[in-house]
């Protein structure tokens, strides 16, 4: 044992030895002096690197920060503080309407008002270190920028209680690293003014909490405290507060509401929100705010038992939903410009900008709802509350039909609802353009679409005087007695008739006012053509129509109303206020100004007119369009009007039925409703024995009297429209719309109507030309120079080709364009041409009853008339087209006919009426002699005499009568 320890001493010794060795301490020192160096030159490297990236980063945040301007302490505080007062609405004439809408129901409260458990629940989940830090928490803002570097997923963010404040009520939510660069800033300042109580306070009354009972936002914790427990912020258990405290982090994810009238979620809705209350119980804990027994009787609470099932709403919006949001809607569009222009932008710059845009409309909401504007409004109340009062009670809409949508719950899934037909309804004064009066919708709580002022619709017909009538006129294309061919054409090519009118009928040839009264379609859309090349869609342009796309400016479809973009019932109604206002379009407004808490206007509303058209052309149209109501589409009207003004209107059809119009315009007002479906579906044809077209009309009269029974004097003036100077009356031809000739004063086709003076016709119609024609059936033909005079009228000619040029190819069917009308009865088309058959017609069989001779129709295609002889001498002569029938007398009668060429036929069978003339009396007998024998065999019949001669006749159709009244018809 001894000898081994020895050994180990020796070892050890020797093993000292190597480090003394004079060698082995040399390299020692070496490698030392080595490492020492890459070591010290490591260490320069890192923090040479951290120093340039240090200044790089410092650098960068300056520029970043190097517009934001250092906010002195009244200012900050004025920022931070002011959530409280709510702007105050009225209606025109400054009658209080209520309290500003808000998308987040606040009310304020003081943080000794307030439960100690919500106070330490938002501080443990929050920002835990918030009594610790100095607005920021640079480890924290480190890992967020890491994360974002490195697109990793978020576990956690980098703002203080104190960030957040900021971002709320100074900043936007607008997330870039220029807008957290003013916030580490902004934080760090605020925090050099106010106490951690103060910061505190402030965010426990501006932070987002969901949603409540009833479905609407909540801001704050004594909103939400009420909201979502029915109980003050003060008075919250600690499972209650921890709940709220978990919200901030994602308030419409974790509240237990949904936007469905706040119904309580179902279980799995509510399960993001339970798990978060237990990670915010769990934080207490952790931090120490809560004791072990505390947090075991918290987490395992049934808070679901706790929560409302509704509270008190805001009368506001309850009575005027659709009001308020649109007050709401165009006060910030003013603000937002307002803002953008005291810091150096336009109206321009904001439009070519959506992110710039949607910038300054949260800056201007939030402006809004802080400031405590006096906002007034065009609006007037009595007639408002009346109107929306008719629109819920009104029992014509139509049926509800079954609309899938997308489950408001669970976007992935769609339920099935009822639709109902909406309605949308403007009463605009032309003069000013104020919005007196609008319905938005049924019920809002249905929805939420304004449908007067927020819902682009195709307008169908009511497009016609605002984009073919007027601005033909104008450009001098076309008057109210230009005529226009209505037939059937192929304007999308060979395979398919279009446009149609809406009964799918055509009425020929018809006048510009005509057109318009009855709505035709095609004429409306022949005449569009004819100024397309001239853009006349941006007549509407000028008119505010705020929705068109490229391709409304080139299809012919937009000129009856189908637009892929649409346009609003306010835009629509505006546009025919343009008319009463003598050719000056108006924006319609509906803010009257706008007044900051110290009484300054900071708004007012002011109208700039814009020419659109002659008083000229806007006078012949209203005049157009008071036909429209007087003997047009829109004759139910007056019917249900109880008052009489001098109206002048539009109806309109949107394609398949799915939109209904009536819009009218007096000196005073301008007026437009639409009914439909949210969702395209056709409406019924008929609903309780009404029409649609009715149906929309009706409630029009009705909303109509509504605003006379609260304000005649502004909805029924006394004057009417008055004609301006540069308007004549002329006579024209009903064929063409020039100066008539004589042929068209012979064929009682003279019309007279007004003109533009410099675009009135002077040229004289030259397209007729008298001739002769026949009649076979309900047809005509014009005569050959062999077909008997007998057997024609004298009527006109019309060379279609006239009515080819407007249409821009051949008429298929020439016909049609002869009117079913008396005076167009003698009026023919120059290929209206019978074909003669080349052969002597054959003969006729006719019959006797009494002594009425009748006959059927000759099977022969090119027969025009029949003559009617009386022991050989013509008695009478019948037109093809006429009653095969003749009134005799005592003869012997047969019948021919004849074709156009004048051939004809061989007599017909002879007609015996009448006594033969009896023998003179033989001599007295005084045997009677036997009578004589019967003959088996009937005699044949005498044979008829030869016919005469073809043509035989007189030729002036003058023919002789038989004593009963009856001859050759003419």
């Amino acid at each position: 044992m001894h000898e081994g320890k020895q050994a180990w001493k020796e070892k050890l010794k020797s093993f000292g030895a190597f480090f003394t060795n004079k060698k082995t301490v040399k390299g020692a020192r070496i490698t030392y002096s080595v490492v020492w160096n890459m070591l010290l030159l490591l260490i320069i490297v890192l923090v040479l690197g951290g120093g340039f990236a240090a200044g790089t980063g410092a650098g960068y945040f300056a520029s970043l920060v190097k517009d934001e301007q250092i906010r002195p302490y009244e200012n900050m505080r004025k920022d931070i503080y002011n959530y409280e007062e709510t702007s105050d609405l009225y209606f025109d004439n400054d009658v209080y309407l209520g309290k500003l809408r808000t998308d987040l129901y606040r009310e304020e409260v003081k943080l000794d008002d307030m439960s100690k458990h919500l106070v330490n629940a938002v501080v443990a989940t929050e920002d835990e270190y918030f009594y610790e830090h100095d607005g920021v928490v640079p480890k924290a803002i480190m890992r967020a920028l890491f994360q974002e570097v490195t697109n990793s997923a978020t576990s956690s963010g980098g703002s203080t209680l104190t960030q957040q404040l900021i971002k709320n009520q100074i900043l936007t939510n607008e997330i870039s690293f220029e807008r957290k660069a003013k916030e580490i800033l902004l934080a760090l300042r605020l925090e050099k003014f106010f106490d951690k109580k103060e910061i505190l306070e402030a965010y426990l009354n501006v932070a987002t909490f969901g949603r409540n009972a009833n479905g609407s936002n909540v801001a704050g914790v004594q909103a939400a405290a009420k909201g979502i427990f029915g109980k003050d912020a003060k008075d919250l258990t600690l499972p209650q507060a921890a709940f709220i405290a978990g919200l901030p982090q994602s308030p419409f994810g974790y509240t237990p509401f949904s936007s469905d009238h706040g119904k309580l979620k179902d279980p799995a809705g509510l399960e993001p929100g339970l798990s978060r209350y237990k990670t915010v119980v769990t934080r207490m804990h952790g931090a120490g705010f809560i004791s072990d027994e505390e947090f075991k009787e918290a987490i395992n609470y049934d808070i679901t038992k706790d929560f409302v099932k509704e509270v008190p709403s805001d009368n506001t919006v309850e009575q005027y939903p659709f009001l308020t949001f649109e007050i709401e809607k165009r006060s910030v569009t003013i603000l937002a410009e307002i803002l953008a222009e005291r810091d150096g932008y336009e109206l321009e710059d904001l439009k070519k900008d959506e992110k710039l845009m949607a910038e300054y409309h949260a800056l201007a909401d939030r402006d809004l709802r802080q400031n405590g504007y006096k906002i007034y409004t065009t609006i007037n109340k009595e007639i408002y509350e009346k109107h929306q009062e008719t629109a819920n009670k009104y029992p014509y809409y139509g049926s509800n039909k079954p609309q899938e949508v997308p489950d408001p719950d669970d976007p992935s899934k769609t339920i099935t609802i009822s639709e109902q037909v909406e309605i949308g309804a403007v009463l605009i004064e032309n003069k000013t353009g104020k919005m007196i009066s609008f319905v938005g919708g049924r019920d809002f709580d249905i929805q939420q679409r304004n449908h007067a002022t927020d819902s682009p619709r195709q307008n169908g017909s009511t497009m016609k005087p605002l984009l073919v009538y007027a601005p033909a006129m104008e450009l001098g294309k076309l008057h109210p007695g230009s005529v226009l061919p209505d037939v059937q054409v192929f304007l999308n090519g060979p395979g398919k008739a279009w446009p149609n009118n809406y009964d799918m009928r055509y009425s020929g040839l018809t006048s510009a006012r005509h057109a318009l009264t009855k709505s035709y379609n095609v004429p409306a859309v022949l005449a569009y053509k004819s100024i397309l090349n001239q853009r006349p869609a941006t007549f509407l342009d000028k008119m505010g129509f705020s929705n068109l796309h490229k391709d409304d400016y080139e299809n012919p479809s937009t000129s009856i109303g189908s637009l892929s973009g649409g346009v609003t019932v306010e835009e629509n109604t505006n546009a025919f206020g343009t008319f009463a206002n003598g050719g000056k379009f108006i924006d319609a407004y509906m803010i009257e100004k706008i007044v900051d808490k110290n009484g300054n206007v900071v708004f007012q509303h002011k109208s700039e007119p814009v020419d659109v058209f002659s008083p000229q052309t806007s006078y012949l149209t209203i005049d157009m369009m008071r036909d429209v109501i007087n003997r047009g589409t829109a004759t139910a009207v007056k019917s249900r009007l109880k008052f009489g003004s001098d109206w002048a209107g539009k109806t309109g059809t949107g394609h398949d039925f799915y939109d209904s119009w009536f819009v009218a315009t007096n000196p005073n007002v301008s007026f437009g409703v639409w009914l439909g479906y949210d969702h395209n579906k056709p409406l019924e044809r008929r609903y309780k024995g009404l029409s649609y077209g009715q149906r929309t009309q009706y409630i029009w009269a009705d909303l109509m009297n509504d605003a006379y029974d609260v304000a005649p004097q502004l909805v029924d003036p006394e004057e009417r429209f008055k004609m301006p100077g540069g308007i004549v009356k002329r006579s024209y031809c009903a064929v063409s719309g020039l100066l008539p000739s004589s042929a068209c004063s012979k064929a009682g086709l003279v019309e007279s109507d007004y003109f533009i003076a410099k675009y009135a016709p002077s040229k004289v119609d030259d397209s007729l030309v008298e001739n002769k024609f026949v009649t076979v059936g309900d047809k005509r033909y014009i005569a050959l120079d062999s077909t008997p005079a007998e057997f024609t009228d004298t009527g006109v000619i019309l060379n279609p080709e006239y009515m080819e040029s407007i249409i821009g190819h051949k008429i298929r069917d020439p016909q049609q364009l002869i009117p079913k009308k008396d005076a167009w009865n003698k009026i023919l088309v120059a290929d209206d041409k019978l074909s003669e058959n080349g052969k002597t017609p054959a003969a006729l069989g006719i019959k006797l009853s009494g002594k009425t001779i009748t006959w059927s129709k000759h099977p022969e295609n090119d027969i025009v008339g029949y003559r009617i002889y009386n022991n050989k001498k013509k008695v009478g002569s019948i037109k093809a087209g006429a009653d095969l029938v003749f009134n005799a007398g005592d003869g012997s009668f047969y019948v021919t006919a004849v074709d156009i060429a004048g051939k004809e036929s061989a007599p017909s069978n002879i007609i015996e009426i009448g006594k033969k003339p009896e023998p003179k009396d033989p001599p007295a007998d005084p045997k009677p002699k036997d009578p004589p024998p019967t003959d088996p065999k009937p005699k044949d019949p005498p044979k008829p005499p030869p016919p005469p001669p073809p043509g035989d006749g007189d030729g002036d159709g003058e023919g002789e009568g038989d004593g009963n009244g009856n001859g050759n018809g003419n």
